[in-house]
């Protein structure tokens, strides 16, 4: 018995070795290609997915900045919207005032001196036949001053010219009574007059209100003595053009700034704007300044200036 118990712990001790042999084989033994490949494709799957994840929120970045640029802006416009509305609102009243000082002090006055002369040619009919005929001549003269202001009037609030014979004779007669009440020198100059009158009413409107207020502005603030204004018909648009010799400005500071004489300008502008024009204001020391405004000929505008041009071009001239 003795005997068998060591030869089974001899065998037992000559397998052990063999077995842990094995064992270490088994260990440093190399894993099978395809888990290695599936984990590299993992890993790239991985790393798209972390590249895609920082690209968005790269982007995600730029969209928020671009948003509070965004929501600064319309913060900005709103501003200017009101106080544009607001500005808006103060030259009405401006406006309103003016017209109803101008009807106190003008029409008013007027019309009671015609009455006055009316009570003396009653008084004078049954004593002295002689001065009837002087106060009636001086009558006449009142109501036809009277009559001239209410036509002024009428022209500043809405020209029937323009409506009824077009832009260039409208214009023509606006800066002749600027000139007659200034003396200030104004020279027109415009070409296609034909083609002119066949824009839209609107735009028409539009090329009038601004050559107005262009011309206002250097009455009121230039202290020139030399006005051009020119109405060109070029290819798919019309170009005003009003230039005076005056001193200059900042057009930048104008713009920026929150005085009621910056309306003139945004109003100009804005009508400009509102046709799809576009609206410039050059302004140079020793140069005066320029107030320029293209307006497009769209609608058909472009087939009406083909039509026109097949003779040259007809520039007109007059100074007024």
């Amino acid at each position: 018995m003795e005997t068998s118990s060591r030869k089974l712990s001899a065998a037992s001790a000559t397998e052990t070795p063999g077995t842990a042999d094995q064992a270490s084989a088994l260990a440093r033994k190399p894993k099978p290609p395809v888990r290695e490949a599936s984990l590299k494709v993992v890993k790239k799957r991985l790393e798209r997915e972390i590249a895609k994840r920082k690209a968005a929120e790269v982007a995600l970045g730029d969209e928020r900045r671009k948003y509070r640029k965004l929501l600064a802006d319309s913060k900005n416009v709103q501003k200017q919207l009101r106080r544009l509305s607001h500005e808006v609102l103060r030259a009405q009243e401006e406006e309103r005032k003016r017209i109803s000082r101008e009807l106190h002090d003008e029409i008013s006055q007027i019309l009671t001196g015609i009455n006055v002369r009316l009570a003396t040619l009653r008084i004078e009919s049954a004593a002295n036949a002689k001065n009837i005929s002087r106060n009636i001549a001086s009558a006449q003269r009142l109501v036809e001053k009277s009559v001239a202001t209410v036509h002024r009037f009428a022209r500043e609030l809405r020209p029937a010219m323009l409506d009824d014979l077009g832009l260039i004779p409208a214009l023509t007669s606006h800066l002749k009574e600027v000139r007659k009440r200034t003396g200030l020198e104004i020279q027109l100059t415009t070409s296609r007059p034909a083609t002119l009158e066949k824009v839209g009413s609107l735009k028409r409107t539009v090329l009038y209100r601004i050559a107005q207020e262009a011309v206002k502005n250097v009455v009121r603030h230039a202290h020139a003595t030399q006005v051009d204004v020119s109405v060109q018909v070029r290819p798919g648009h019309v170009c005003l053009e009003v230039s005076d010799n005056g001193k200059s400005f900042s057009v930048s500071d104008v713009l920026a700034s929150k005085r009621r004489n910056r309306l003139g300008l945004l109003g100009m502008r804005e009508r400009a704007e509102m046709v799809g024009g576009a609206f410039e204001i050059d302004s140079a020391p020793g140069k005066g300044t320029t107030v320029r405004a293209d307006i497009p000929l769209r609608n058909g505008g472009e087939a009406i200036v083909r039509a026109t041009t097949k003779g040259g071009s007809k520039k007109n001239q007059e100074i007024l």
